[in-house]
């Protein structure tokens, strides 16, 4: 169980547990008056809960594994929030092949790994790899789904953001804001790109936030500053 300021996440049925990842996504995506919004690979449910928190949106979660799905919706029907998320078993290709209606806002941790070595179809191994949803399928049905003004935010590791950067262009998803996420502020490696795509941009703004100013669990004010809604510690 993961225990947040206002949500609750059970997560023992889940490939991935709550990580990093996934609340910086949450804390830095901007819902404002999004009326709709999609999760894609929703897992925990915890990003659909965090932007829920923030907004008056009603929420739509989509995973493709049938556990991830149950636990965000148990996730989703214990929150402050349930009568705003729903929760559907099915696959983003599936999904958008039956959704008439663009969302305002899309969101997504997705997977990452382009492994060779993917035979085993066990949730672990859809949660990480792309072979279930490739970066080709993610831009082109996000891009589909998307109203017109609206915003699709994505995170990912820095070489696989650099291509996926390149495939979303390529189905007129345009990069406007970037977040790069290092770890530390000497010797730190860049972890992640957190992303904001629309359909037009007329600025880029790129930013970077240091997870831990010196030893582990000494978090930057940044950080904090940026997941105070949410991590009890802070």
């Amino acid at each position: 169980m993961f225990q947040f300021k206002q949500f609750t996440i059970q997560q023992d049925q889940c490939a991935f547990k709550v990580g990093t990842d996934a609340v910086i996504l949450g804390a830095w995506a901007r819902p404002g008056h999004a009326k709709r919004i999609l999760d894609i690979g929703t897992g925990t449910g915890v990003i659909a809960l965090m932007m829920a928190q923030k907004s008056g949106a009603s929420i739509t979660a989509i995973d493709i594994d049938k556990s991830a799905h149950d636990q965000a919706k148990e996730n989703a029907e214990r929150s402050p929030w349930n009568d705003r998320i729903e929760v559907f078993h099915a696959s983003l290709q599936d999904f958008a092949a039956k959704n008439e209606i663009p969302f305002d806002m899309i969101i997504t941790n997705p997977p990452f790994f382009n492994s060779a070595g993917h035979a085993q179809n066990t949730s672990r191994s859809i949660a990480r790899n792309t072979h279930q949803l490739p970066f080709e399928d993610l831009a082109k049905n996000a891009a589909k789904l998307l109203h017109p003004d609206g915003e699709f935010y994505v995170v990912l590791p820095t070489e696989e953001a650099m291509e996926f950067q390149k495939i979303a262009e390529k189905n007129g998803l345009v990069l406007a804001e970037l977040l790069r996420v290092q770890t530390k502020p000497q010797g730190g490696y860049e972890k992640r790109h957190v992303m904001l795509f629309r359909k037009s941009a007329f600025r880029y703004t790129e930013s970077t936030i240091i997870i831990e100013e010196g030893d582990r669990h000494d978090y930057s004010s940044a950080y904090r500053e940026l997941t105070k809604d949410f991590y009890l510690a802070f």
